[in-house]
């Protein structure tokens, strides 16, 4: 596990000049991997909270949080019991906490400029299993991640003056209209109105969404959705 640590250039990353220290980033997660105690467990989450992927002071959290959330899984999978809940708390937070407005977004293997907030939840669940484990508060950890949602275009149709659109949806997006970031090729739009048409059923993750006053042509297939809201959570 230290080793994967160790190969994050952690101060490649980009993060507030005043409040971002990429070395707590690195030191923190090592010394949480080692932890044999509530004590060192308690000292390595501070050095995490206090500038290594979140600034617990200014309730901010920084685009390294995305690339640790999976070795703080790991953690949470293979530490000490107080690292495992010390590793689950640093997520919750910066799973809840805001982004200064200049680094919001991180590069993903779905999108380029991914609100941090999403990129975690993504990171959560791909490991639903563990969570699922750990009980109350990784079952929380999933609840929270759902709202955090990714619905990937596979083909539209038109519909009247609308578009349905087709493919996956990972997450849970709420009934009702809702204002969405469409991302294509790098750019960013926002739609104003977007329902969900037919949620998936029986474990598939196939959905329909329509989106209104659009056509088909304006939602390329394999464009993704994300929920307006993340994009907008910043200091």
């Amino acid at each position: 596990m230290v080793d994967a640590i160790d190969a994050v250039d952690w101060g490649a990353i980009p993060g507030h000049p005043d409040w971002y220290e990429p070395a707590r980033a690195a030191r923190g997660l090592r010394a949480l991997a080692d932890a044999a105690n509530q004590v060192e467990a308690a000292e390595a989450s501070s050095l995490l909270a206090g500038g290594g992927i979140v600034h617990g002071h200014s309730a901010s959290v920084f685009p390294a949080a995305a690339v640790a959330t999976p070795l703080l899984l790991d953690i949470a999978e293979q530490g000490h019991p107080a690292a495992r809940d010390a590793a689950l708390g640093l997520v919750d937070e910066a799973l809840s906490s805001h982004p200064h407005r200049e680094y919001t977004r991180v590069t993903t293997s779905y999108g380029t400029a991914v609100p941090i907030c999403c990129a975690i939840a993504h990171q959560l669940r791909a490991r639903t299993a563990l969570l699922a484990g750990l009980g109350k508060r990784g079952r929380a950890l999933l609840a929270d991640a759902a709202e955090h949602w990714r619905f990937e275009i596979r083909e539209c149709v038109a519909d009247s003056n609308d578009t349905a659109a087709f493919g996956t949806l990972v997450g849970c997006l709420p009934g009702g209209v809702h204002a969405v970031e469409l991302h294509v090729g790098g750019e960013i739009a926002v739609l104003d109105e977007v329902a969900l048409e037919y949620p998936p059923m029986d474990g598939s993750l196939e959905a329909c969404l329509r989106v209104t006053g659009r056509r088909p042509a304006e939602l390329p297939s394999g464009a993704v959705l994300f929920p307006a809201e993340c994009g907008e959570r910043v200091h």
